[in-house]
């Protein structure tokens, strides 16, 4: 018989005679749970994009509950006060968002219609004046050359001409899938109004009971967050737009309105939407004046970011709901990365609640306080627990079911116990 020991078979034995560094151990236990979490953020994101046409529309439709709810509060029957039953105050509050766009859009057109005429005269004007300046600077291009250069950009174009048509179908596509997306905002816009408070419910009793706390605060605090952010952007975007429209016409600048619209739109997109917008305007007033109106207009534009920024904004916004300009920018860059425009919209927004449902989660779990405060998400937001009655009712529906099969499960042995006796 062999006197050779024989081999560890216990996982204590192994681990006395092969011992692992505490640090590797660490090491490899954050490495497979940050390689998941990468995992699962790369599928979502993955996820986001090939189902972006149904995804897109419901965001969209967020923003937009986020920001006319309080029309609809004003609108529905309340406790206590009188008012339209939910179902049509939801309808009606669509409509009147419907209507104020559409009275935009006719503004806008109207606008550009009666002023696209004088842009078109300041610009030939300004042709001829750079055709001037080329020929007398240091390049001293003849009109002769830069009708050569004119010619070649057409003959390119000409030789590219399927990619055109091939990218006039893409636009011809994608202005259905804008439509198919515009009605899915409509109607998911006013299920939501009508009956988030049922659905956010649905959502919370699909968690195990002792997480749906936690859970409904996280979402309280998400709903917060999203409206006082969107809110607080209305409210610096018209005040972009209307600075920059302003100053656009005190110099006489042509499509003033439509450069107003066209800097409040960018300003959705944090600090590159409102540059690059209003670098719009400044080209404009290149095109139809000299120089030194341009920079004017440069002026002004740098004037009233400057006071959103540093005036606006940390007013409006809570501790909680600032990003952090590094934040923004890798934020907007990841989106477009993802998602293109669509994901430099949608992203800074997710980076805010992100950081406040991660915070909360992360807090004391005996915290019992459901809103966060006015100096957490600003003033601006909405911070009425939506659904949490109909969430605890439902709960309390569902511990009473769940009693009574309890009670009947301990009924059962002693009904079985007593016939067997008798």
């Amino acid at each position: 018989m062999s006197n050779q020991p024989s081999p560890p078979t216990s996982p204590s034995e192994l681990s006395r005679q092969v011992e692992i560094p505490y640090g590797l151990r660490v090491s490899a236990a954050w490495s497979w749970r940050l390689l998941l979490v990468g995992v699962m953020i790369y599928l979502l994101g993955k996820g986001f994009v090939m189902f972006q046409l149904l995804m897109v529309p419901l965001l969209v439709s967020l923003l937009l509950v986020a920001l006319v709810r309080p029309i609809h509060q004003l609108l529905a029957r309340g406790a206590g006060r009188p008012g339209l039953p939910n179902g049509l105050a939801a309808l009606l509050t669509v409509l009147i968002t419907l209507a104020i766009v559409a009275a935009l859009i006719a503004l806008i057109g109207q606008q550009i219609a009666t002023g696209f005429s004088d842009l078109r005269d300041d610009a030939a004007d300004g042709l001829t004046e750079l055709q001037k300046q080329l020929a007398n600077g240091p390049l001293k291009l003849t009109n002769a050359q830069l009708d050569s250069y004119v010619q070649q950009a057409a003959e390119a174009l000409r030789g590219n001409s399927s990619t055109v048509v091939s990218s006039a179908l893409t636009v011809t596509a994608t202005a259905g899938h804008v439509l198919t997306g515009f009605f899915l905002v409509l109607f998911s816009s006013y299920f939501f109004l009508s009956g988030g408070e049922g659905i956010w419910s649905w959502v919370v009793g699909l968690f195990p009971r002792p997480a749906r706390h936690r859970v409904r605060g996280a979402g309280v605090r998400a709903w917060a967050t999203l409206t006082s952010f969107v809110r607080a952007t209305l409210i610096v975007a018209l005040v972009d737009g209307v600075g920059v429209g302003i100053g656009a016409a005190i110099l006489g600048v042509p499509l003033a309105l439509p450069l107003g619209v066209l800097v409040f739109i960018g300003a959705f997109v944090p600090i590159v939407g409102a540059l690059v917008s209003g670098s719009v305007a400044v080209l404009v007033a290149l095109v139809s004046g000299d120089p030194v109106e341009a920079l004017i207009m440069l002026a002004i534009v740098i004037a009233v970011q400057q006071i959103e920024a540093h005036a606006l904004q940390p007013f409006l916004l809570g501790r909680a709901v600032q990003v952090h300009p590094l934040g923004v920018i890798m934020a907007i860059a990841a989106g477009v990365l993802l998602a293109g425009i669509v994901g430099a919209l949608f992203a800074v927004p997710l980076v805010a609640v992100i950081n406040v449902v991660a915070m909360y989660l992360v807090g004391p779990e005996d915290d019992e306080e459901a809103s966060p405060d006015e100096e957490e998400v600003g003033p601006l937001a909405d911070t009425t627990e939506a659904g949490e009655g109909s969430a605890d009712a439902s709960a309390g529906s569902t511990e009473a079911v769940e009693g009574s099969a309890d009670a009947s499960a301990d009924e059962a042995p002693e009904t079985a116990e007593a016939q067997s006796l008798s």
